[in-house]
């Protein structure tokens, strides 16, 4: 039985019966977003209207919160064992290897191994593919928003060196990674895709990307993102929108749909997004990969000792549950208390790899009430995923309730707007586009309005921790999103001016927004596709604090259910870049130049 600092006192919640009521806000898309949105920030008296008429403030009624203290913080941090943590070297290397057609960091190892190929071949063909070049910018470059083409050059010339001299760093030695621009990285920009400059003068790798580096990783380069990681399309004006993978009418989903994108068109096998809001479930369910929320350390942000570290958790995302084991581990290896004196206290998540394994039982939470908000593609598919869990799998489906969850959402969407206003200053409003700044200026939220919103948190916290003590080892079952994809409903004004629909983005974060309140992890797992569209679509798990390697376990129980359906991207508009291939027939041509 693991035990834990700061775990919240188990105490089921009160029996609130499940009723949903969609947000009424009007949807505002091109020249009348952008006229609108600068009204609104210039008279405060509208921006009060419209913050009144939001419909956030809900759980103001709830007067069971009186009996709960406010929870600012959702860390659970698991307490170390007795046991000797395994060292990296030890890591369990992963095996798999073009899964579905994505290759895999597997697939990179072998060929570099075998001298098929090498890193520096590899990152030739990459970098053509991704750089902002004015004159001829690359197929893929709209998912990217910077790529410092000397520095991975670099990186790979002593990354092949390494493989020649046979001193390879590990199975993560030369394979490409992207990461999200809300990550600290020396020598690279950091805006949040805006037009602020949110560096705060540092110019440092955050914890987290310096255990891929040190581990061989390539990281080629930033990736686009929804402006400031305040919505769940990814449109973004500033820097263009990278258009699903899988079928170009669609979003790739956000905040972190740079990163989704760049898995989900074959670029690189292993990615990084931030998890601010949710929002890096969201992606994987859009772009049919994997991702992985985590609580362990909160993946440390912090870029350099003695600076806090970043709000929001890191987390990866990859196209074979092996890489994104992989990725977790190294990610989530406790920093210095110097670097972020939190995320110091959690133990490696080395030592339950050391430990002995024992069989876990193998529940499911669902919450019935709550799964029905599914639309119906996205729930054939879920209900497949759960038949296949029960029948082949051996998973008991125990039925769980929730309570307050519409009124949990609109805490949570509360505090993530107070949060990210309090982090723009007023100046800087004004740059902002105009769904960012029309959220920014209108979120008038008051002291008691958050603190109330934090009691709510208390209160969820207090009723999963009763669910999991109740039933050990329960991972709660849902689809990821409710959506079976957003659509890009304005064609190209969407994407020159952006889009505030409330009402979807609500939808969207139906099911993420409670992992990322609570502060548990959650998993993210292809399960299949929109006969129509092709649009892939995503289940998840959310476990108990601690619980990732679990939740690993769980995925690779699942992927049986869609091994066979899974596949890169095809069929018109689709996009797909076989770096492998292109990587192998470049070498080949060099070769054969020489003779």
């Amino acid at each position: 039985m693991t035990l834990f600092h700061n775990y919240p006192e188990p105490r089921q919640g009160p029996d609130a019966p499940y009723k949903h009521v969609d947000i009424s806000v009007p949807v505002l898309r091109g020249p009348s977003l952008a006229i609108g949105a600068n009204i609104i920030h210039s008279f405060g008296f509208l921006q009060n209207i419209l913050w009144g008429n939001v419909g956030l403030l809900s759980y103001r009624k709830l007067t069971t919160l009186d009996t709960y203290s406010p929870r600012f913080d959702p860390t659970v941090i698991p307490i170390a064992s007795d046991a000797v943590a395994s060292s990296t070297e030890a890591l369990p290397a992963p095996q798999q290897t073009r899964i579905s057609g994505f290759w895999t960091s597997a697939d990179y190892r072998q060929r570099y191994l075998s001298g098929d190929l090498t890193p520096t071949v590899v990152v030739e063909t990459l970098l053509p593919l991704i750089q902002k070049d004015s004159k001829s910018p690359g197929r893929f470059s709209i998912g990217f928003l910077e790529s410092q083409a000397d520095v991975v050059r670099a990186a790979a010339a002593a990354s092949t060196r390494r493989y020649s001299a046979g001193e390879s760093l590990g199975p993560l030695d030369g394979v490409p990674v992207a990461v999200k621009d809300e990550v600290h990285l020396k020598g690279y920009k950091r805006t949040l895709a805006s037009k602020i400059d949110f560096s705060r003068d540092i110019d440092a790798t955050s914890w987290c990307i310096e255990k891929l580096e040190e581990a061989g990783a390539i990281v080629i380069g930033k990736t686009t993102m929804h402006e400031l990681g305040i919505d769940t399309t990814n449109n973004n004006p500033n820097t263009g929108t990278p258009l699903n993978p899988h079928n170009p009418q669609y979003y790739c989903g956000g905040s972190s749909g740079g990163s989704a994108y760049s898995l989900a068109a074959g670029l690189v096998p292993i990615a990084v997004g931030a998890d601010g809001g949710g929002s890096i479930r969201i992606p994987s369910s859009f772009c049919g990969v994997y991702g992985l929320k985590p609580s362990h350390g909160r993946i440390s942000a912090a870029p350099t000792p003695g600076l806090a570290p970043t709000v929001g958790v890191y987390g990866p995302m990859a196209s074979s549950i092996d890489d994104l084991a992989l990725a977790y581990r190294l990610m989530a290896t406790p920093p210095p208390a110097t670097v972020d004196p939190v995320a110091a206290e959690f133990a490696s998540p080395l030592l339950s790899l050391s430990s002995p394994s024992e069989e876990k039982p193998k529940k499911l939470g669902i919450f019935r009430a709550w799964i029905d908000r599914a639309e119906p593609a996205v729930r054939a598919v879920f209900d497949k995923t759960l038949a296949y869990l029960q029948t082949e799998q051996g998973y008991t489906v125990i039925d769980i309730e929730i309570p307050h969850l519409i009124e949990g959402q609109h805490a949570h969407a509360l505090t993530i707007l107070s949060e990210l206003s309090a982090g723009v200053s007023p100046s800087d409003t004004s740059k902002l586009l105009p769904h960012t700044k029309m959220l920014i200026s209108a979120t008038h939220a008051t002291s008691t309005d958050y603190i109330i919103a934090q009691k709510l948190r208390s209160l969820l916290m207090s009723h999963l921790a009763y669910l999991f003590t109740t039933h050990r080892d329960l991972i709660i079952l849902t689809p990821t999103t409710t959506l079976p994809g957003w659509k890009i409903e304005g064609g190209p004004k969407d994407l020159a001016y952006g889009v505030a629909d409330a009402k979807k983005s609500t939808r969207n974060m139906e099911y993420v927004w409670l992992a990322n309140l609570t502060g548990c992890p959650a998993i993210s797992c292809p399960a299949g596709y929109v006969d129509e569209t092709k649009m892939p679509v995503g289940i998840m798990g959310m476990g108990e604090w601690g619980s990732e390697e679990r939740l690993l376990v769980f995925a690779k129980d699942h992927q049986g259910v869609v091994s066979a359906e899974l596949s890169t991207p095809s069929g018109k508009g689709a996009v797909w870049a076989d770096v492998i291939g292109e990587a192998e027939r470049k070498l080949k041509g060099s070769s054969a130049s020489k003779l």
